[in-house]
């Protein structure tokens, strides 16, 4: 299997577009392609800096000229989870084309699309590319040839990985930004190179009330990291 990254700019994506002209970003987490229709419908998580910069993206994307359908199931404050359907493009018609297929999640920011795609064969990926080229600007981020035992390793791990996704979901907001200040400031060094002092005057609480939240937090990761060590080590 041949495995590519890639930065896409397509000249008729919807959501290339509306990230172009809006400080929006899209998270794709759920895609099906409709053979019969050459339509995609994904789920997607919406996110923007405020509020009103949420709402004139999510305007621009419903009216957009290659969305077929749009529906906005849930918002809070300046995120939102959308569904959609939009036409087939020209990158998506050449990958599919090519025996091409999605490997990965699409993220769009600032007016390109991140791109994870696989073929079975570097004759085929270096033929999509080539035509590519034709209607599309691109970069390839990674290129790499996965062996049989590379996907099997990758399948087998995949459901330790969500376990310990699931453990930074289960962080409240508080949780999460101690942790990450306690890490970006050096806190688990060894010498320390902030104190708990630091991190109280930073969050403006009391040094047992960090030392609570950074216990909590740990707690949550490391105990879930124990979880998946057996799974680990069977691999």
């Amino acid at each position: 299997m041949i495995d590519i990254s890639m930065e896409m700019e397509q000249q008729d994506c919807p959501f290339i577009d509306t990230t172009a002209d809006y400080a929006v970003s899209f998270s794709s987490f759920q895609w099906q392609f409709d053979e019969s229709t050459n339509e995609l419908e994904t789920r997607m998580v919406v996110q923007a800096d405020e509020r009103d910069a949420l709402d004139n993206g999510l305007s621009a994307l419903k009216e957009h000229g290659n969305m077929h359908e749009y529906r906005l199931l849930k918002r809070w404050d300046d995120i939102a989870h959308i569904r959609t359907t939009i036409n087939e493009t020209d990158a998506m018609h050449t990958i599919r084309a090519n025996d091409g297929y999605i490997t990965g999640p699409f993220y769009i920011e600032a007016g390109s699309e991140l791109w994870h795609v696989g073929f079975d064969s570097e004759e085929c990926a270096d033929r999509t590319l080539s035509e590519l080229e034709r209607n599309n600007e691109y970069s390839v981020l990674t290129r790499e040839q996965n062996s049989m035992p590379d996907l099997q390793e990758l399948v087998l791990n995949a459901n330790p990985a969500m376990h310990l996704i699931e453990g930074g979901r289960e962080l409240s907001d508080v949780e999460r930004k101690t942790l990450r200040a306690a890490v970006e400031g050096g806190y688990f060094e060894s010498p320390r190179e902030t104190t708990l002092g630091s991190l109280a005057e930073e969050f403006d609480i009391s040094k047992p009330a960090v030392s609570k939240n950074l216990r909590r937090g740990q707690q949550k990761v490391v105990g879930r990291m124990v979880d998946v060590l057996d799974d680990i080590d069977r691999v």
